[in-house]
């Protein structure tokens, strides 16, 4: 099945990377004031009560630490980002059943959003993808049975 039902314009979904490209980008911004700040600290220090060069260096280090958590949250955004395309893809066209049994239908486009998945049928109804849906690959409502053909997975 083609991915073209992810709903890829959703502006939740782009906020994500955006923020952890704009949280990357601040970590720079502050890695290099602190160069700054530390290279002025340097001097204009008291002569006569040098700063020691150990607590120069735990300070870079301690900052260099900081800025190396921000790159890895940038990167695992992106890592659960690429998850939530991933799951959107393969539920398109498998039959969805919402975790009270309401709605069932067949997923047309699955929505993206910063917290979760919504599964959008032909129909229009909307289920939010959480636990208790069933998604089956047979197509037409699922009759709840655990036949070896169906294939059903439950959320």
């Amino acid at each position: 099945m083609a991915v073209d039902g992810i709903n890829a314009n959703n502006p939740y979904a782009a906020a994500n990377g955006a923020a952890a490209k704009t949280d990357s980008s601040a970590a720079s911004l502050n890695y290099n004031s602190f160069l700054k700040l530390l290279i002025a600290q340097m001097k204009y220090q008291d002569p006569t009560d040098p700063m020691d060069a150990s607590e120069q260096v735990a300070q870079l280090a301690t900052f260099s630490q900081v800025e190396q958590s921000v790159k890895m949250n940038s990167n695992l955004q992106s890592l659960i980002q690429a998850n939530a395309f991933s799951q959107a893809a393969d539920m398109v066209g498998k039959t969805i059943t919402s975790a009270d049994d309401k709605i069932t239908g067949v997923v047309k486009q699955v929505e993206v959003y910063s917290d979760g998945l919504v599964a959008v049928t032909e129909k229009g109804d909307k289920v939010l993808i959480q636990p208790g849906i069933v998604i089956s690959n047979q197509p037409g409502p699922s009759t709840g049975g655990n036949d070896p053909g169906s294939d059903e997975t439950s959320a």
